[in-house]
């Protein structure tokens, strides 16, 4: 009989640095009470790629955009001429108490073309990551990455985000009323806020994927079949929460990538949640600090490997000797000095502060995206 796919030993020896990404860039327009303060290349995608570009994983990325589409990426995206790059305009609210997004009000402006299962390479993958923001992924698409990755991570919102036919504001549904409910015994992991793991039966998902559920300043909790554990964040000052959770992942990935046991992996995953918090937008992360996050990473795995002979599921997903100490070591290199940030996207000198036009969508003619007005 043949090994599960979900299983610890299996998901270990498939994972490599042969990945696929897919999901839409898009362009963020970033309030705060009401006024403007930057705008920014994001999407779920953006913020992954930062990250595994930083520690070395290498992988192909499928991503649609307009012709309006204004950035520089690593990956350059599949563009659309009759289409726009989606949009999306986060509303923050100072007065609202909020812990992650909960002070948030998310509108799309604009969606770009969906990726069908015929935009996705015709070859196979160690690992893939569905990783949507604007409805852009349909389940047969998800079904296709299924298909031809050994292992595929999933964003929660990816499968659970509608959206308002006026205003395009976000909402939520249940994941069983969703037509992706059926793939669930499929996926590898899936990866929800706090607040996004309230629209999904926890104990249910967990009999058949592993659920990494993040909770922001309180970092994150792990469930699988036979148990569960936290994991400790990493202190921080938090300027804006937008990709942390895409950040979280992408790092939690790069840590299985290179070999580390699941509660190792999802520390690396909390480390760059920390620091997308503390900077606005897409962050910028300190070549040395990269380094240093790479070097504790590769000891901490032969350090494992060293202690351990049996690769057994309980093994693969508590929590190894040493991990505290993998925490510390983490935590030092966050604070390795690091070069002066390149310009922040607030208060951009073309782009000052201003109110919020009434019509989502539209923006004033003096925005240096003006390639993005009706």
């Amino acid at each position: 009989m043949g090994r599960d796919r979900n299983d610890p030993q299996t998901i270990e020896a498939n994972l490599s640095r042969r990945g696929l990404i897919v999901g839409n860039y898009c362009h963020d327009v970033l309030s705060r009470d009401g006024v403007v303060m930057g705008e920014t290349l994001g999407g779920a995608v953006s913020f992954i790629s930062a990250v595994l570009d930083g520690v070395s994983v290498s992988y192909n990325l499928v991503s649609k955009v307009g012709p309006d589409f204004a950035y520089t990426t690593s990956c350059s995206p599949i563009v659309i001429p009759t289409s726009r790059t989606t949009l999306f305009h986060a509303h923050f609210d100072s007065e609202v108490e909020g812990d992650g997004h909960q002070d948030r009000i998310l509108k799309r402006g604009a969606a770009c073309d969906p990726i069908r299962p015929s935009d996705l390479p015709e070859t196979r993958f160690d690992f893939g990551m569905a990783v949507g923001v604007g409805g852009e992924i349909s389940p047969e698409t998800l079904e296709r990455m299924l298909d031809s990755c050994n292992v595929v991570f999933v964003d929660i919102q990816t499968l659970i985000r509608e959206f308002d036919g006026v205003d395009g504001t976000v909402r939520l549904v249940g994941l069983n009323e969703t037509r992706f409910f059926r793939l669930l015994p499929r996926i590898g992991f899936l990866k929800a806020s706090a607040e996004e793991a309230l629209f999904m039966d926890v104990e249910e998902v967990r009999k058949w994927c592993c659920v990494v559920v993040t909770h922001g300043k309180d970092g994150c909790t792990v469930y699988w079949k036979d148990g569960e554990l936290e994991i400790a964040p990493f202190v921080t000052n938090q300027v804006d929460p937008t990709g942390a959770g895409d950040s979280f992942l992408g790092g939690f990935v790069a840590g299985l990538v290179h070999g580390l046991a699941v509660p190792d992996a999802a520390l690396v995953g909390n480390l760059f949640g920390s620091l997308t918090v503390g900077q606005i937008g897409l962050p910028k992360f300190d070549s040395r600090l990269l380094q240093r996050v790479k070097d504790e990473v590769q000891r901490r795995k032969m350090q494992c490997i060293s202690c351990n002979e049996r690769q057994d599921d309980e093994l693969r997903f508590t929590k190894p000797a040493g991990h505290a100490q993998f925490h510390a070591s983490l935590d030092a290199a966050k604070l390795t000095p690091a070069c002066v940030v390149p310009e922040c996207p607030w208060d951009l000198p073309s782009s000052p502060p201003r109110q919020i036009q009434t019509v989502e969508g539209k923006r004033p003619s003096t925005s240096p995206f003006s390639v993005l007005d009706d």
